[in-house]
């Protein structure tokens, strides 16, 4: 994939599959360390040992419709392939875990990508789900917990089109402050 957005879309659509009503997603930019680490954490179904132990095989899926499962194996590859590697922790009932770390200089590390985007997608498909972000530049830091952003919305539906488009430019301008 060409941005880690669309993959952190990819293991975050695996959490709402496994009903997952919680969802943590961070991102630790440490140039300093010149380590990029996404973790992504969920309370959904969890996997047992057996499937943990597949789920980096490209040919391993527990979907019926198609007889590969490529998300998990291409994070995977594409963090050894910047001096990485990704972690994967599970327990049945608890749900799981998914560390990827890159070294954040390596000149094949894919961009973060549209993290806004991403995440307005996700709040959009899944308004009902809990959603925790936070994004770590060095000293900087932006947090955005869903749960509080439901308790002001006056009524309104976390995925009614204005609150998409107020999320949207919101996410957009925390973004810039702490890359800026």
């Amino acid at each position: 994939m060409r941005e880690l957005s669309l993959h952190i879309l990819d293991i975050v659509q695996n959490s709402l599959t496994a009903q997952a009503q919680n969802i943590e997603i961070i991102i630790n930019e440490d140039t300093v360390e010149d380590k990029l680490v996404v973790v992504i954490k969920d309370d959904g179904r969890g996997m047992d040992e057996q499937t943990l132990n597949k789920v980096l095989n490209p040919f391993y899926t527990t979907r019926t419709t198609r007889k590969v499962g490529l998300g998990l194996p291409l994070l995977a590859a594409n963090a050894q392939a910047c001096g990485g590697s990704v972690k994967i922790k599970s327990a049945v009932g608890k749900g799981t875990i998914v560390e990827a770390v890159f070294q954040h200089s390596h000149i094949d590390r894919a961009p973060l990508g549209d993290m806004p985007s991403t995440l307005v997608t996700l709040i959009s498909g899944s308004p009902e789900v809990n959603f925790f972000y936070v994004h770590k530049y060095n000293d900087k830091e932006f947090r955005v917990n869903t749960l509080e952003i439901k308790e002001n919305l006056s009524g309104l539906a976390l995925n009614h089109p204005d609150v998409l488009t107020w999320l949207q430019d919101f996410f957009r301008e925390k973004e810039k402050e702490i890359n800026g």
